[in-house]
C-alpha cells in the first residue's frame, strides 16, 4: 500500500483528492497540510511515500517546502499539482526536487497516471509541461549558449546566474551578495546578453545543463 499526504490549502479541492485517492487500489491518503509549515510538521509524524502538493500556499510556499522536503525526507517522493505553467515554475519545481508537476485541470485518470509514474521512481510531466521543458532546454542550447559563452563569465556572473535558476528575486540576490538591486538587475542584464538567452527558465536550463545546479 503506497502511502500519500495531500498538500493544498483549499478544502474543498483537498477533500475531493482524499475521495480520488482513497478510491484507488493499493493508495492510502495518511495525511493532509494545509500550508508547507503544516506539511512538515505531518511528513515528521506520517513518514508517507509521496506528496501531492499545490505551489501556492500559505507560510511556507510550494517551492520552499519541495526544498525542505527533500533535504529533511529524501526518501519522499513529491509530484506537484499546481495550476502553474509557466517554464519559471517548472524549471525551478524540478530543480528544487520534484519527481513529477502536473495541473490542476488534468483528468482524474491522468492524475492517476501521474502518481504511479512517481511512485514507480519514474519523471512525470504533464503533456502540456513537457514541451515547455523541451522548449527551455533547446532554448538554453542554442547559439548564443556556447561553452565559449559560458567561459566570458566572470566569477559574479556565475555566482548570480546560479541564483536566478534558483528562483531568488533580484532583492534576494543583492541582500545575499551584498551589492545594490541595480547592480544585480545589470549583471542579469549583461548575462542575457553574453548567453543570448531572455528569460529566467532558459537561464536555469542553461545552469543545470553547465551543472551549475543539480536537479
Amino acid at each position: 500500500m503506497h502511502r500519500i499526504c495531500i498538500a493544498e490549502d483549499h478544502t474543498i479541492l483537498r477533500a475531493g483528492l482524499k475521495a480520488l485517492l482513497d478510491s484507488e487500489p493499493g493508495i492510502e491518503v495518511v495525511g493532509e497540510a494545509r500550508d508547507g509549515i503544516e506539511l512538515l510538521d505531518v511528513l515528521h509524524r506520517c513518514r508517507p511515500d509521496m506528496v501531492l502538493l499545490d505551489l501556492s500556499m500559505p507560510r511556507l510556499r510550494g517551492l520552499e517546502a519541495i526544498r525542505e522536503v527533500r533535504q529533511r525526507f529524501p526518501g519522499t517522493k513529491i509530484l506537484v499539482l499546481t495550476m502553474h505553467d509557466s517554464e519559471d515554475y517548472i524549471f525551478a519545481a524540478l530543480n528544487n526536487g520534484a519527481q513529477g508537476y502536473a495541473l490542476k485541470d488534468a483528468t482524474p485518470n491522468e492524475l492517476v497516471l501521474a502518481i504511479q509514474s512517481v511512485l514507480a521512481g519514474k519523471i512525470y510531466l504533464s503533456p502540456e509541461i513537457s514541451g515547455k521543458v523541451l522548449n527551455g532546454y533547446l532554448e538554453g542550447k542554442k547559439g548564443g549558449a556556447t561553452g565559449s559563452s559560458f567561459d566570458s563569465l566572470t566569477h559574479r556572473e556565475r555566482e548570480i546566474l546560479k541564483l536566478i535558476a534558483e528562483q531568488r528575486k533580484n532583492k534576494e540576490i543583492a541582500e545575499f551578495l551584498h551589492m545594490s538591486v541595480k547592480t544585480v538587475e545589470t549583471h542579469r542584464s549583461n548575462l542575457m546578453k553574453k548567453l543570448d538567452l531572455h528569460s529566467a527558465g532558459a537561464l536555469t536550463a542553461y545552469a543545470l545543463e553547465k551543472g551549475l545546479i543539480v536537479k
